[in-house]
């Protein structure tokens, strides 16, 4: 499967800092940061760029906010090719705190939205563009989206932004094959002076074969996460991803290193990946959070009990 044209972004610090509150230790953001420069990747996203006002330091790490000089200290003396990239929320950043590209180690914003926040994403990508950021859409909740609205959401990206992407985004992991063919084909209907991305989650253990899908079909910004880390069931897999690439620019050594000194040994401390759970919400396609909640009480593996308060006892 190579194809020049695709584009790798990891997003092991950002998406699997919403397990612990982004609160990863300097050691193993640049451990990672190292493993994934050494193998290759066009970007890694260390976290989110949120306002203080809302958010206290107090409960949060610092990869929530991803101050400049915090992640300069984690890069410092690593040689890399890979960009930076951070992402927001609407109404979750303070435009005011954010710095021009040239006095920032950040090269790419993300925008993440849904479909009903689109015009205020626009609003906000532009002024990350003109700040002189590289930028994409992040539309969330894909597989909740009315059809005719993202359709002109998809139409809006095209015409009123300089992103670099525009993201179908799993978050629920409920797409099989058919539907993210599907709105691959969409997206690719509206977006043509840009590129189309995926992001996948493993509710159905189907982030990566959703991945290769939507590569068959044109997406060329591709997410993954070191050992599949994310909120509740995780990502497409990072390693299986470069595996499946046939890319030589790609060297999955690093990873495999990084993934036995610093990962498995996490996996001690917190939870990720596959879970019957997760799986119900996925098929439901509800969003995990009720997934989440369970596997963080003392009844987690009750499962029958957990489908049945979804669906109701038959």
């Amino acid at each position: 499967m190579y194809r020049e044209q695709i584009k790798v972004l990891d997003c092991t610090i950002r998406d699997g800092g919403l397990i612990n509150k982004h609160d990863f230790s300097d050691h193993l953001v640049r451990e990672v940061y190292k493993a994934l420069s050494a193998s290759g990747v066009d970007y890694i996203e260390l976290g989110y760029k949120n306002s203080r006002k809302l958010f206290s330091p107090k409960e949060y790490g610092k990869w929530k906010f991803c101050d400049d000089d915090d992640i300069k200290n984690v890069i410092d003396g690593i040689e890399s090719k890979a960009k930076i990239s951070v992402m927001v929320d609407i109404g979750r950043v303070d435009m005011d705190d954010v710095k021009q590209k040239k006095d920032s180690p950040v090269d790419m914003v993300r925008v993440a939205c849904y479909v009903k926040e689109v015009d205020k994403a626009i609003a906000m990508m532009n002024n990350f563009s003109e700040k002189g950021y590289e930028v994409t859409c992040n539309i969330m909740a894909i597989s909740k989206a009315i059809e005719t609205e993202l359709n002109e959401a998809l139409h809006q990206l095209e015409e009123q932004t300089s992103a670099k992407a525009i993201y179908i985004v799993d978050s629920f992991g409920s797409l099989y094959q058919e539907t993210t063919e599907f709105l691959i084909k969409k997206a690719k209907q509206y977006v043509k002076t840009k590129e189309v991305g995926f992001h996948g989650h493993n509710n159905q253990q189907l982030a990566f074969s959703n991945t290769i899908e939507s590569i068959i079909h044109g997406a060329n910004y591709l997410d993954a996460t070191i050992y599949g880390i994310g909120r509740g069931a995780g990502n497409c897999p990072i390693e299986l991803l470069l595996g499946f690439l046939k890319n030589p620019k790609f060297d999955i050594r690093p990873i495999y290193d990084v993934i036995s000194k610093e990962f498995i040994p996490l996996l001690n401390k917190i939870e990720w990946g596959y879970f019957i759970p997760y799986a119900i919400t996925g098929m439901l396609d509800e969003h995990p959070r009720a997934a989440i909640a369970l596997r963080a009480g003392k009844d987690k593996e009750n499962y029958r009990e957990f489908y049945e308060g979804l669906v109701g006892a038959q």
